[in-house]
């Protein structure tokens, strides 16, 4: 009977526990149990935000020239002294400083002297004094040294040797004045036999070859050594003795004082000037002298330095460039490693005004036609030219003068840049050296 009773109550109980389970889960939202926010990955996690990187500042640069003589009233100096300042205007973060009278015993000195004042390129404007730099170089391996050469081509990692082939704007003053002659007789007032110099008198001689073949003209070359770069009493002296004795009417200069200008001046010559735009850029004498000038921009190849330290990379360590190389200034013009210029003109817009009726047409467009060809690196006096011996020069250890009518180098051959730079030792056939 009891069991019977509790059989009939087992579908109530049933019922009762459902309908209590139903409230339960109503009272929780409908979830028996609840599910947990799944666990952030590396995918989906949020990264902080990033600084924004910033730039690397420019390097300092601090380009310094220690110059042999004084800058004012030089052409040499005077001309690496602008060309420090244009690299200056150029770069914000380049200052340029310098010292002057520099001599070979003072340069290491002045140098350290220099890096403390924080220069990191360091120039030598002549060999004889700018050599010591080398003693230095591996005391100082984030300095930049440079020297000019004059027939030494030492070098090291961080010693640059340098020079421009001022020689292709001395072949074009070489056209003008073989047209200007009318003596016959052209006057060079020279420093003293050395690499460089006959390299420079060499190009000079074989446009004044050029010029005298081209119309049909007798020209002599008279050159008188002064001893020295820089002796403006012995040079005007010499360029007295040129005009009085040798009757020049044309008269140049590979030496540095201001001396011959003046004498020609007076003589009322024409004068072919070097280095500078000296009417242009000092104002010296007029172009009713100055028949040409060559113009010399040295901030070719120092910013050749001033990049490789910019970037981080190892300068060349020899640097030889020519017309076919420029450098653009602060204000957008681009100026060639050399040039001929007069005046504030260039090409043969320089060609003094009084002087431009004097020169048959042949020879004005032989100098725009070479110029150009210059420029674009497609000729050179050099490699078109043979190399026959005078029989003077400098002998060299090892490197005797030529005798005289030797051919040293064939026409059409390009000679080696290091054989340019420190074997070219003897006068080119056509000129008259005087005791």
């Amino acid at each position: 009977m009891r069991q019977h009773r509790f059989s009939k109550l087992m579908p109530l109980l049933a019922v009762l526990l459902l309908a209590a389970l139903a409230l339960t889960l109503a009272a929780c939202g409908g979830q028996a149990t609840p599910t947990k926010a799944p666990e952030p990955t590396k995918a989906t996690e949020e990264k902080p935000a990033e600084k924004p990187t910033e730039a690397p500042a420019e390097q300092e640069i601090t380009l310094a020239i220690e110059h042999f003589s004084i800058i004012e009233g030089t052409t040499w100096s005077g001309a690496h002294d602008r060309a420090g300042k244009r690299i200056a205007e150029k770069y914000p973060n380049v200052k340029y400083i310098y010292r002057e009278e520099v001599g070979p015993d003072s340069t290491v000195p002045f140098a350290e002297e220099l890096i403390s004042e924080g220069a990191n390129i360091v120039i030598g404007n002549a060999e004889f004094m700018g050599l010591p730099l080398k003693d230095i170089a591996d005391k100082y391996p984030d300095v930049i040294f440079g020297s000019v050469i004059a027939s030494d081509l030492t070098t090291k990692p961080n010693f640059v040797r340098f020079f421009p082939r001022q020689y292709q704007a001395l072949y074009l003053e070489g056209l003008v004045a073989a047209a200007l002659t009318e003596t016959g007789n052209i006057g060079v007032v020279s420093a003293f036999p050395s690499v460089q110099v006959i390299r420079r008198q060499a190009g000079f001689t074989l446009g004044v070859l050029d010029g005298a073949k081209l119309l049909n003209k007798d020209v002599n070359i008279y050159v008188k050594y002064v001893g020295d770069w820089y002796n403006p009493t012995e040079e005007r002296e010499i360029a007295k003795t040129l005009i009085d004795q040798y009757k020049v009417d044309v008269i140049t200069q590979q030496s540095d004082s201001g001396s011959p200008l003046d004498v020609a001046t007076e003589a009322g010559i024409w004068y072919v000037g070097k280095d500078m735009d000296i009417v242009g850029e000092y104002g010296w004498s007029s172009t009713d002298t100055v028949a040409i000038s060559f113009d010399t921009r040295w901030e070719v190849i120092y910013d050749r330095m001033v990049q490789a330290m910019m970037k981080g990379e190892q300068p060349e360590t020899i640097l030889y460039p020519g017309m076919e190389s420029a450098f653009t200034l602060a204000d957008g013009a681009v100026e060639p490693t050399v040039d001929i210029m007069n005046d504030g003109k260039v090409g043969v817009d320089a060609i003094s005004p009084k002087a431009l009726p004097k020169i048959p047409q042949e020879i004005i467009d032989l100098v725009k036609q070479r110029r150009e060809q210059m420029m674009k690196g497609e000729w050179d006096p050099f490699t078109e030219h043979a190399f026959v011996s005078n029989g003077t020069g400098l002998d060299l250890e090892g490197n005797p003068v030529p005798e005289k009518g030797k051919e040293v180098k064939p026409a059409g051959e390009e000679p080696a840049v290091e054989w340019l730079l420190s074997q070219f030792n003897f006068d080119l056939e056509g000129v008259t050296i005087l005791e």
